[in-house]
């Protein structure tokens, strides 16, 4: 199986930017689709991007708009969220999670589909 570790997480200002790396062990992180999620105090975790296993595909929630940006460097075992023009309520711990799928070209959005998560990193945007 893959284990996960992001980092990146830290205090910005808003409409300051800050990039997220999740590093994946244990297996080629080309097996599987990635995604990044976020979870708010007292809120449910809630899905934010994602990626194909190709890199080829993504997709985003609404509230990005534009703003973020979800890739991948296979060889480096990299998954990546450019976070730019954050607002107070992008706030939250943001995991990145994995799942194995053999369609290269697959994203998937629900996080009941994801079999492997990292521990998570703070991200915190003052006003």
């Amino acid at each position: 199986q893959v284990q996960l570790v992001e980092s990146g997480g830290g205090l910005v200002q808003a409409g300051g930017s800050l990039r997220l790396s999740c590093v994946a062990s244990g297996r080629t992180l080309s097996s599987y689709v990635m995604g990044w999620f976020r979870q708010a105090p007292g809120k449910e975790r809630e899905f934010v991007a994602a990626i194909s296993r190709s890199g080829g595909s993504t997709y985003y929630a609404d509230f990005v708009t534009g703003r973020f940006t979800i890739s991948r460097d296979n060889a480096k075992n990299t998954l990546y969220l450019q976070k730019e023009i954050l607002k107070p309520e992008d706030t939250a711990a943001y995991y990145c999670a994995a799942a194995p799928r053999g369609n290269p070209d697959r994203v998937l959005t629900d996080k009941s589909e994801y079999s492997y998560w990292g521990q998570g990193t703070q991200v915190t945007v003052s006003s």
